[in-house]
């Protein structure tokens, strides 16, 4: 099952497999029930019209968006290099607890075609590809979509305690196009690609597969309720195994396109 969310004339709406649901809906609700009874909840519902367009980021301004870093070796091997402290990162990937920040709230979110954005005070920008987990109020893994966890390399690799400056500003944080709801057992597998164009000429592509985490999706999950409480859910970014070329950095205009398992997020650079 497939959930989007769609701005129309009537207002922001959301879509099941294509279609509007007729009935009041919210995502923030829906978290709240277990994964069985959301699949029950979600199949109940009467559904319209078809909805393909004015696609927003599926998710509410209700819903927060947390990261796992360092969960792939290429990421490890990736901010060693930028670091003047690279050994905290070989600890990291290493130890029993990971790397967990906070990243974006909803309403900071940008969907499908919204355009995110570069520091003015970085002069090494990255996009990172990601499997999004979504995260009901019990801490069930019930769904993903595809995620960019916009990184400014030379503010983070400056000092470790930039993180939150390197990670955490307007237009930093992307998800998309849209909700698929499945286990943590369908994501074990999945490719991730990333694409950037310049001047609509591919500058660079890689990819990776969600087999290579170092740590499982479950861990990842355990780990971020351990000690905090999500109401009404919450995304997880689980980590990317995809970096650019230490050369490399985005520009105002670059399209970065991303893939994850069936789903495309494509998103301008401004």
């Amino acid at each position: 099952m497939y959930l989007t969310r769609h701005l129309t004339p009537q207002g922001i709406r959301w879509a099941r497999d294509g279609h509007v649901i007729v009935e009041t809906f919210s995502l923030s609700s829906l978290l709240s029930l277990s994964a069985k009874d959301m699949l029950a909840t979600l199949e109940g519902l009467s559904t319209g019209e078809d909805l393909k367009e004015h696609l927003l980021a599926p998710i509410e301004s209700e819903q927060e968006v947390w990261a796992s870093g360092v969960t792939y070796l290429r990421s490890r091997e990736a901010r060693k290099l930028e670091s003047e402290v690279g050994d905290v990162y070989e600890k990291v990937y290493d130890a029993t607890r990971p790397e967990l920040f906070f990243k974006a709230l909803g309403w900071r979110v940008q969907g499908e075609q919204q355009p995110l954005r570069i520091r003015r005070d970085s002069d090494w920008n990255v996009p990172e590809p990601e499997l999004v987990v979504l995260l009901n109020n019990q801490m069930e893994i019930v769904g993903y979509c595809a995620g960019n966890d916009m990184s400014s390399r030379s503010i983070e690799g400056e000092n470790p305690l930039y993180l939150p400056q390197a990670k955490v500003y307007n237009g930093s944080c992307g998800l998309g196009p849209g909700i698929l709801l499945a286990s943590a057992d369908q994501m074990r597998s999945l490719p991730i690609a990333l694409s950037i164009y310049r001047n609509n000429t591919l500058i660079f592509h890689d990819e990776v597969s969600t087999v290579q985490m170092k740590r499982t999706l479950e861990e990842l999950a355990s780990y971020l309720g351990q000690e905090l409480a999500f109401p009404r859910g919450a995304f997880l970014l689980t980590g990317t195994g995809i970096v650019p070329p230490d050369q490399f950095s985005l520009q105002p205009g670059d399209q970065v396109h991303i893939q994850v398992g069936s789903l495309a997020l494509h998103n301008p650079v401004a």
